[in-house]
């Protein structure tokens, strides 16, 4: 799925921007530390809620990057974050069948627009309407793109649109063929039915840890080119 594709781009992208935080938890270990949270003592229960804290903070900077240009210190968005990340923990219900980072993604981001809200340039004196920058194709970003947006926020949106149009541009452009027909496959894109690997390596007659080689070899130079 193109969904799939770009969060491989993100986790490249924020490797060396967070590479002090502890690595995401697998989802048995996060589940493990949901149910500790829940019903451990108040010993595991501290513990276990430090555990999950901790291997979500590169959640928090990769949302904390994508404000990064609103003229606010990458430490105060982070630490925004970071607070959001700590309520969402606190008061996540897994009987809602919703994973800890779709929910805590939700808090990060209100916490750190309510940083921004507060902030001068955000203030009651300054119209709505004010122009707060560009996107990268050049179309104007006002300060109610950013705060207005009830579910997923606008500058998502525009950002979603802006990565799917550049994608599709370097796989064009930056791939070889056979590249280029791996990560169509894999992913689903351009009508092509998602597959795995291993359906992969049929197809083309090669193995599937040479299909791994290509896919990741194609990963990093559609990374390199997405974020040059």
């Amino acid at each position: 799925m193109l969904s799939g594709l770009l969060s491989s781009f993100f986790i490249l992208s924020f490797v060396s921007y967070s590479s002090s935080f502890p690595k995401p938890l697998s989802q048995e270990d996060e589940k493990k530390y949901l149910e500790l949270y829940a019903t451990g003592t108040e010993e595991e229960k501290q513990e276990a809620r430090n555990i999950l804290i901790e291997h979500n903070l590169r959640l928090v900077a990769h949302i904390a990057k994508k404000y990064a240009g609103f003229q606010k210190d990458s430490e105060d968005l982070i630490s925004a974050g970071t607070i959001g990340l700590i309520k969402a923990v606190s008061s996540y219900d897994a009987s809602k069948c919703i994973r800890l980072a779709t929910y805590a993604s939700r808090c990060i981001e209100n916490e750190i627009l309510m940083l921004l809200r507060s902030s001068k340039k955000y203030s009651q004196d300054v119209s709505l309407n004010d122009p707060i920058g560009t996107d990268r194709d050049g179309n104007e970003i006002v300060i109610m793109d950013v705060i207005s947006a009830e579910n997923d926020t606008i500058a998502e949106q525009v950002d979603l649109k802006i990565q799917t149009k550049k994608l599709y541009e370097k796989l064009r452009t930056v791939l070889k063929e056979r590249e280029r027909l791996v990560i169509e496959m894999r992913y689903g894109l351009n009508g092509e039915k998602e597959v795995t690997q291993q359906e992969i390596a049929k197809i083309l007659g090669i193995s599937r840890s040479y299909v791994s080689r290509i896919e990741k070899k194609a990963l990093k130079k559609l990374n390199s080119e997405m974020n040059s």
